[in-house]
């Protein structure tokens, strides 16, 4: 993980599926673990998606906070 990651968790929107143009960092952690049990999808987006479920994982959601845009 890099600091960069964290910026783009609050930056980027789901680009597919039930949650799309839902910013990462507010997927809900259901999703996520599914994602988990299912198979990341390859390349940045599952790197980011499996950083997501660690932090939601581990209840630092709130970490993100002072990273989001206003």
């Amino acid at each position: 993980m890099e600091a960069e990651d964290l910026k783009r968790l609050v930056s980027t929107h789901m680009p597919y599926g039930k949650y799309q143009g839902r910013l990462l960092a507010d997927l809900p952690g259901a999703y996520l673990a599914w994602f988990a049990r299912q198979g990341f999808p390859p390349g940045e987006l599952g790197r980011l998606l499996a950083l997501m479920l660690e932090i939601d994982h581990n209840g630092l959601k709130r970490l993100l906070e002072p990273l989001r845009p206003r």
